[in-house]
């Protein structure tokens, strides 16, 4: 009799726990559809809608970095502050600056491969960000993948060459025009492929070796980087150029504002999925996003497709979808070990990265 008790209870527990852990997908997947659609047509409208009577382009990117950064350092260190918590770096400096300077070329070249490349392809190159997750994930975290694995990342790469390589012939860049642009978009895609891989794996890392708060590691991230693009900015020449644009054009100042308020919150859903789900579920999850972001960006801003774009989209979203379906379910005798990670026992995580 007692045996038996003891097995409903077990049972109770495991249905609370996987209950508790689908309200957390579904808040982790509302909030990044959400902040991160809206951040994604807003890069757009800045760097490839022009401003003015004059129909200026904005193109100082790295100022929009800044701008983003520098928000979100202010709210998670008052966020810190108002919550009492430690303000003190749990690891070490130098990790915070990797996560930093890779997060900086990312968005650098995210905002780069605007000027040559559409956004439904950039969005569709996205897709491939499993790719350069597995590759860090097994470097990084000494992770194994399995056939499949590399199977579906074949077909994910196939589509999205197919998507890049066959554009609409009426789909040009406002900034330039050329084949050589469109092969200059795709390497600042490939870039932005692998610092984005490198940056989500290491904070995967970090939120496994060290007892961290979300708000400690965006906090000193966003830090490092504000310090890291004002620096740019300055040995650059584009400080006052793109303040002086920004004060000329009121709206450019208003679109600005709300990337960075975006940013700022698509920063903390991001560091929550990551920390409570891991990098290469967090690449997942963004699938949808990135299919909604292509269906806006083309009703939005008339993108044409061509039908091979159609084709390399199926291809991608099809494999994509067709990985969530095939993953086995993790099996419960692993949900111990799962649950020290989220819980931070530092005692039980000597492995500090």
């Amino acid at each position: 009799m007692a045996e038996s008790s003891t097995t409903s209870a077990v049972s109770v527990d495991f249905i609370s726990r996987d209950n508790n852990r689908l309200w957390k997908g579904a808040f982790a997947v509302a909030g990044i559809m959400v902040t991160l659609v809206t951040y994604g047509l807003l890069q757009e409208k800045i760097m490839r809608v022009p401003y003015g009577a004059e129909k200026e382009y904005f193109k100082y990117s790295l100022f929009l970095v800044f701008c983003n950064r520098i928000t979100t350092s202010a709210v998670s260190g008052g966020s810190l502050l108002a919550s009492k918590k430690a303000m003190d770096p749990v690891a070490p400096v130098f990790t915070y600056c990797l996560i930093s300077v890779s997060n900086i070329l990312t968005t650098t070249c995210q905002y780069e491969a605007l000027k040559y490349v559409s956004f439904p392809v950039q969005t569709l190159a996205k897709c491939a960000k499993m790719i350069p997750v597995m590759v860090w994930g097994t470097i990084i975290m000494q992770k194994r993948y399995h056939g499949p694995d590399y199977l579906f990342s074949f077909l994910i790469t196939l589509g999205c060459s197919v998507f890049i390589l066959y554009p609409a012939g009426t789909d040009v860049s406002p900034h330039n025009r050329g084949r050589e642009n469109t092969v200059w978009g795709v390497l600042l895609m490939v870039g932005y492929l692998g610092f984005d891989g490198f940056t989500s794996t290491f904070q995967d890392k970090l939120f496994r070796g060290y007892d961290m708060e979300i708000h400690n590691q965006i906090f000193y991230t966003t830090l490092c980087s504000c310090i890291l693009s004002l620096t740019g900015l300055i040995l650059q020449g584009h400080l006052i150029p793109a303040v002086e644009f920004v004060y000329q054009h009121h709206d450019c100042f208003f679109d600005i504002a709300l990337l960075s308020t975006v940013a700022t919150i698509s920063q903390f859903f991001i560091s929550y999925t990551i920390r409570t789900f891991g990098a290469l579920t967090f690449a997942t999850i963004m699938t949808t996003r990135q299919l909604l972001s292509i269906m806006l960006s083309c009703v939005w801003f008339a993108h044409p497709l061509s039908w091979e774009q159609w084709i390399g989209a199926v291809i991608v979203f099809g494999s994509l979808y067709g990985k969530s379906f095939t993953r086995k379910p993790p099996q419960k005798t692993t949900s111990s070990s799962a649950e020290l990670v989220q819980n931070g026992d530092s005692n039980n995580l000597k492995h500090n990265p």
